[in-house]
């Protein structure tokens, strides 16, 4: 891992995205790094915008803003549209190819289509979009290893949704599996 690296993750109201970015967040302080995590919201909350911020650095972090990332995930059209020129050449996109079917480039940057949707659909949940998008995005950077995640992922959904960690983990492992099958692991 670099001193730091920023992590975007957007996509509309109620696809998980601020789950996902605080699971990243929890998962740097839980192996003694520094992690922030900075939401935003569009006007509405499910059906609406939002993206958060994620930090992961060994040096003390000085502020939640930053121009552009090194990574992006983006679970809809409008947040790779909006988003996708604000990532660092030599970083990478990993978009909702469910959702979004136009073929998209960036210069210097690697864009990776990921179906989150099928996915997790094939998992019999749509609601775990967001762990299929984790687990692509976990194997893509090799940023945590599975036992931090699963340790976060119980205590981020607690014991009153314990009974959901099992699918949960499915999720991560299918959304590992795709990058894995396509051979688009992190150098």
């Amino acid at each position: 891992m670099n001193d730091a690296v920023n992590i975007r993750i957007a996509g509309f109201g109620g696809q998980g995205v601020m789950m996902a970015g605080q699971i990243l967040a929890y998962a740097a302080t839980s192996e003694d790094l520094n992690g922030l995590w900075s939401p935003s919201y569009g006007p509405e909350t499910r059906g609406g915008t939002a993206n958060c911020a994620v930090i992961v650095s060994k040096k003390p972090i000085n502020s939640p803003v930053f121009l552009k990332s090194h990574h992006l995930l983006a679970f809809n059209y409008p947040s790779l549209i909006k988003f996708m020129d604000r990532v660092k050449q030599g970083g990478f996109i990993l978009y909702n190819n469910s959702l979004v079917s136009e073929t998209v480039l960036v210069e210097g940057v690697e864009v990776i289509g990921v179906p989150i949707n099928d996915i997790a659909l094939e998992l019999g949940s749509i609601q775990v979009i967001n762990m299929v998008m984790l687990g692509a995005y976990l194997e893509k950077s090799k940023i945590f290893e599975d036992s931090t995640i699963h340790k976060v992922l119980a205590y981020v959904l607690g014991e009153r949704k314990a009974h959901m960690v099992e699918l949960n983990v499915k999720a991560i492992e299918a959304g590992r599996d795709f990058i894995r099958k396509q051979g688009l692991i992190h150098a």
